[in-house]
């Protein structure tokens, strides 16, 4: 957990701890819905170089403590992270589409 990132001049370590809730916090995020969620954050922070110290999918809420490059902003990275997943997760369950009829998932 101590380790840096290193690059050609700079020494980094830039850390975060993101919470997010689901939209009227219902309680969606259950057995299958969980793993799912959970599969497609990791898929997301791979393919974004980010590292995930420490996460937890709740039945209402996901938490994270992650380590992420400089070159990434960090407001997009929780665009992706909550858009990809909503995303997927309502095309995936049509369940959670009818409940979330809006189209969006999260806060």
């Amino acid at each position: 957990m101590n380790e840096q990132r290193r690059s050609g001049h700079t020494v980094t370590r830039f850390t975060a701890h993101l919470v997010w809730v689901t939209k009227y916090r219902y309680p969606v995020l259950k057995s299958d819905i969980k793993k799912r969620c959970r599969e497609l954050i990791i898929q997301v922070c791979d393919a974004e170089d980010v590292q995930i110290l420490k996460g937890v999918v709740s039945k209402d809420h996901v938490h994270m403590h992650i380590e992420y490059p400089p070159k990434l902003c960090i407001s997009d990275l929780v665009e992706r992270l909550k858009g990809r997943t909503s995303r997927m997760l309502q095309q995936e369950y049509p369940a959670l589409k009818k409940r979330y009829w809006g189209g969006t998932f999260g806060r």
